[in-house]
């Protein structure tokens, strides 16, 4: 017999609640960190922030607390403890924190998705691959099935020796919850090979692979199994960029962690990354940041919640 609504309701509130007393555990600080458990970051925010370029890896991000807001192109999205995010490919979005403070910070879990695993769940399932026009990025009602496996999973933090033989099985778990919701029909076609989506997932590994060297689309689309007009097309469908801005991107996100956490000149981290020309790396990194690197970093450093992106 089906639970009342009222009572799994209840459940996942506990649950939400549990995942922020142990995020808030294992986090010192702001910003974002990895943990002992593969695939799994904690990310805390204790204000809001301000809109922050940054690629997002393919994931699902679980807000226990507070609230976020992501962008692509003119497509924003917010989601917050009721609500989950998912990220089927790789991409280059915007992000805010919305709602945070020392008292009540912004509590987040990422776990990264296991392209291998997530085939391997598929081969065994079995099934047609469905027709989909889902979006790439999107927010999704809260599961209490998937708050609880990650509940599970953050847990085992606290038993360090838990991690290696039980974090593969919870994390399957997920992955499973995923492809059978209504996001299903996305994600088999990320993991299925020749499709599409498959195939700029795979352009976006090589160029984020190389982002530092020059590059050929011609190559590009020729790892990817796909033609020079056809990986374009659909590349900028999904990302609303094409190749060559996704890599400027690249670039310009990496010189600026460069000079934020090594203290990298503008000039050397614009070298670093494949820029040639000091001035042509300084009036992009402003089109990006808002602001010249120097003044950039300075804000930064004065409020760390600014380059919250997560």
């Amino acid at each position: 017999m089906p639970l009342p609504f009222d009572w799994e309701r209840k459940v996942g509130m506990n649950r939400i609640a549990e995942l922020a007393t142990v995020i808030d555990r294992h986090i010192v600080g702001t910003g974002i960190c990895t943990t002992a458990i593969p695939h799994v970051s904690l990310i805390r925010a204790d204000a809001p922030s301000t809109p922050t370029p940054a690629v997002y890896e393919a994931s699902i991000c679980l807000i226990a607390q507070g609230s976020k807001c992501v962008s692509i192109g003119e497509h924003s999205v917010v989601y917050d403890a009721a609500h989950y995010l998912l990220v089927s490919v790789d991409l280059p979005l915007v992000g805010h924190v919305l709602d945070a403070s020392p008292e009540r910070p912004y509590l987040c879990c990422k776990v990264d998705l296991d392209r291998a695993m997530l085939a391997d769940l598929m081969v065994s399932e079995g099934g047609a691959m469905p027709r989909t026009d889902l979006p790439v990025l999107g927010v999704y009602p809260s599961d209490p099935d998937l708050v609880d496996a990650a509940c599970r999973l953050v847990a085992l933090l606290e038993r360090p020796e838990t991690i290696r033989p039980l974090a593969p099985l919870i994390e399957r778990e997920i992955l499973y919850r995923l492809l059978t919701g209504p996001h299903g029909p996305m994600l088999r076609h990320v993991a299925t090979t020749g499709s599409h989506l498959n195939q700029v997932s795979r352009a976006i590994a090589t160029i984020r692979h190389r982002f530092d060297a020059p590059i050929r689309i011609d190559d590009v689309a020729a790892e990817a199994g796909m033609s020079p007009s056809s990986l374009h097309a659909h590349f900028k469908a999904i990302t609303r960029m094409t190749p060559l801005e996704f890599q400027k991107q690249l670039r310009l996100q990496e010189a600026r962690r460069l000079m934020l956490a090594q203290g990298a000149t503008a000039s050397a981290a614009g070298f670093a990354v494949g820029y040639e020309s000091p001035s042509q790396f300084n009036r992009e990194y402003r089109r990006l940041f808002g602001a010249p690197p120097r003044t950039d970093i300075e804000r930064l450093h004065a409020t760390p919640e600014a380059a919250m992106a997560l």
